[in-house]
């Protein structure tokens, strides 16, 4: 075998570094992988990678190479560097198979050329003035021969800056076909993984046959590295690699050629699906193309090793592409052999958008319909639900996983399913007055008549954790609003989520529209549910702080409907009479403390310390065994006080809260601006105009006077039903029911009007006119 072996040496550090920072890589490589997992199968789905320990990264022409083929993409190069060695030093073991030689080969060879030209016409001119030169075609072979060495310096200087050693071999086609010859580069590359060296691997251009010519536009042969594909997939399976990454300039596998109006790039490619996709032309540089890379992948998968397709050229994906396939992100095309017996999550939302659009076409008598079903259903089938659930609590108490607070949402009962049952019934008359009512109607002209309508935003993403009793309250919503629906809920209620959604698909059959809400149950993780950009027009969380704010970072192009905290005070002011006081505090924090608008901080005028108002509050809060942080002034007032709270912003979510003191209405005020997240906040007081100004000044969703915080609900503000409380200052704010989850549209209708009838020299005037829209008009 014509193979170099070439161990690296201690170079001096160049700055060869990428957008990403390196501290941030040493600390992440700090957790070491070792996942030992027998060779013979490959992974069946993409979360599964993260179990990968032998990784082959091949980096193709189009990733390595500059857009003019003349050089290499250095950044590029870095970050991708950058990347193997993070994996490198968690304990993985790397290799790369590289394209690039012929490139930088070119580069050196052209500079070569134009100085020797240069100095040749110099000489003959004898003037400093140079004649036009032209640059000779240049031959692949002799520009590999002339770029191997600079190329593979350049890898061992990068991969120097993260203390990882690298080794060169070169191989050709030929050498795989002596037994011999691939025995020893097994046992070379074995020795190399085993002393934690990333091999990188590259075929011999300057020895192997010349590449069919292709001119590109400076006139030049297209660079080629002729067996990449192959050699990837080939040594993949040798080596008995995990995983093979074979990035290239397309984001991965499309049904039809990128580009073209219907192409969709395919997420899951499974062997056999090769007769329903249509391949285009091929990346500016290489010869091989997207199917030579499919059946090299196909032939790797086929030997136990699995196969995903990205984009390396992306300057969006590129510092992180390598890193996130490895974590079982849904990024390029995963290569498997399990074909999952449900549909996938793009084609559940491609079902539920063609189904509510005829869920939206319905009469709103047909809609109610199907929610008064859905009412019924929910009491019929009450021991079948409360079986259900009983299975999720067990099953999510013996983990030990979940919080006290947390199972507590999981929790369904017969008194809430007989209130959700309620809620549906009184939202199936409100959905009457929906879809296609008139908000405004205006004569433009004569004969010519706006009007603009409610209409349905589309497809909407619900995400929830734990509350069960969240499927049917935002099911119900999206039948009355005529939206389609995707549902992804937490693990911990599967079992009750999936009869819920059963008897949904039930009242929706009534009238056709049974696809119009899905229930994703496949390992979809929420960041990628969250790129679907194109498919989602509205994504709703439902569950901790910390899931909401996962889903706003994560949201790429699609608004999110929410608030991150439910932070939410009740003001105890110096007019406050006690029993109300005592009242409104208990029911805001004890009544279901695990709720977003239980009360977390309490607030007390300063006069109120050391009264009996006061001590009967902090009383009733030990009876019902509420834990108390005192905030820095309180606890300034006290000799021994409770622990100090750590942050003034803290959603404690179980029998906790904090109390502060406040000298005034307005101080509670500013604190409540301060440390608030604009959920609900209340004012206790006998003083009407302290109260109003309260109302006026305090700027959140909802704010109370003398009423507790558990107010803050849709069904009990009379929506019927809500999907979560927002705490946004555009589209709908508070408990969002069925207006919320509207839209509009405007509608012309005229007789052959063109704007150039209204100009100075047409012959029609706007009138403008506001027509009286007879109550309940629809369009």
């Amino acid at each position: 075998m014509f193979a170099r072996l070439a161990l690296c040496s201690r170079l001096p550090s160049r700055n060869w570094q990428s957008n990403c920072s390196r501290v941030s890589i040493r600390a992440f490589s700090q957790a070491k992988f070792s996942l030992p997992r027998p060779h013979g199968k490959s992974f069946a789905h993409r979360s599964e990678l993260k179990q990968a320990k032998r990784i082959v990264v091949k980096l193709g022409s189009a990733v390595v190479t500059r857009g003019d083929e003349c050089g290499l993409a250095l950044g590029r190069l870095a970050s991708i560097v950058e990347q193997v060695a993070m994996l490198q030093n968690q304990g993985r073991e790397m290799m790369i198979v590289t394209s690039g030689a012929v490139a930088f080969g070119k580069q050196r060879l052209r500079h070569e050329i134009l100085l020797s030209q240069s100095v040749r016409q110099a000489l003959h001119s004898g003037q400093n003035q140079l004649k036009d030169m032209s640059i000779p075609v240049l031959e692949a072979r002799a520009c590999a021969a002339a770029g191997q060495s600079g190329l593979m310096a350049l890898y061992e200087a990068m991969f120097t800056q993260y203390s990882i050693c690298t080794a060169q071999i070169l191989v050709t086609n030929l050498d795989f076909h002596d037994e011999q010859k691939r025995r020893n580069l097994n046992s070379t590359l074995h020795e190399l993984l085993r002393m934690n060296i990333v091999p990188i691997i590259n075929t011999n251009d300057a020895v192997v046959p010349p590449p069919v010519p292709n001119s590109d536009l400076q006139g030049v042969n297209v660079i080629s590295i002729k067996d990449n594909d192959s050699l990837a997939a080939r040594l993949a399976v040798e080596m008995k690699a995990d995983l093979l990454i074979a990035l290239s300039d397309v984001q991965g596998l499309f049904d039809s050629p990128p580009g073209t109006d219907d192409a969709k790039l395919i997420d899951i490619f499974y062997p056999g699906d090769q007769q329903s996709i249509t391949y285009g032309t091929k990346s500016r540089v290489g010869i091989g193309g997207m199917e030579a890379k499919v059946k090299a992948a196909l032939w790797a998968l086929q030997g136990g090793t699995s196969v995903v397709i990205a984009n390396g050229t992306d300057p969006k994906v590129t510092g992180h592409v390598i890193t996130d396939i490895v974590e079982g992100k849904k990024v390029g095309t995963f290569f498997s052999e399990v074909k999952p017996a449900g549909p996938t999550v793009e084609q559940q939302t491609e079902m539920a958008r063609h189904a509510g659009r005829a869920l939206a076409s319905l009469l709103p008598e047909q809609r109610g319909e199907i929610i008064c079903c859905l009412s019924e259903l929910l009491t019929e089938k009450k021991e079948e639900i409360l079986s259900a659930n009983k299975r999720d609590m067990e099953l999510a108490t013996a983990s030990g996983r979940f919080s006290q607070a947390l199972i507590d949402r999981l929790s369904l009962s017969t008194a809430k399913l007989n209130s959700l049952a309620i809620g549906l019934r009184q939202l199936a008359v409100s959905s009457r007055d929906s879809v296609g009512r008139v908000l405004r109607r205006t004569r433009v002209a004569n004969n010519l008549e706006l009007e603009q309508i409610t209409v349905p935003i589309g497809v909407l993403l619900v995400i929830f954790e734990s509350r069960p009793d969240c499927l049917p309250q935002v099911s119900a919503l999206a039948i009355a609003s005529g939206n389609a629906l995707l549902l992804k809920g937490g693990k911990e209620a599967a079992h009750t989520n999936k009869i819920l959604h059963q008897l949904t698909q039930e009242a929706l059959s009534i009238h056709g529209v049974t696809d119009a809400i899905q229930l994703v149950s496949t390992r979809e993780e929420v960041e990628d549910l969250c790129r679907l950009d194109k498919l989602i027009d509205l994504i709703i969380p439902r569950g901790s702080s910390e899931l909401v704010r996962e889903i706003q970072r994560a949201a790429k192009g699609i608004p999110v409907l929410g608030h991150s905290e439910g932070v939410c005070h009740i003001y105890v002011d110096n007019d406050a009479s006690i029993d109300k006081a005592i009242d409104v505090v208990k029911d805001s924090k004890c009544d279901y403390p695990a709720a977003c608008n239980a009360m977390e901080t309490l607030l007390i005028h300063k006069d109120l310390l050391r009264t009996p108002i006061f001590d009967q509050i902090i009383d009733m809060l030990r009876i019902e065994h509420v834990k108390i942080h005192a905030g820095p002034r309180f606890a300034s007032y006290l000799t021994f006080s409770p622990s100090e709270v750590k942050s003034l912003r803290t959603e404690y979510g179980d029998l906790e809260c904090c109390i502060e003191v406040v000298d005034s209405m307005q101080d509670a005020v500013d604190h409540i601006h301060k440390y608030g997240s604009s959920h609900t906040d209340v004012i206790v007081t006998e003083n009407e105009e302290t109260a109003e100004q309260f109302l006026q000044q305090v700027d959140s969703a909802c704010v109370f006077w003398n009423s507790s915080s558990r107010f803050a609900d849709g069904y009990r503000f009379g929506l019927g039903a809500e999907v979560g409380i927002s705490t946004a200052r555009i589209h709908a704010r508070g408990p969002v029911g069925l207006e919320g989850l509207l839209t509009t549209k405007w509608i012309l209708r005229g007789e052959g009007h063109t704007v150039a009838d209204f100009s100075e020299q047409g012959s029609m005037k706007y009138l403008h006119e506001n027509i009286p829209i007879p109550q309940g008009s629809f369009s």
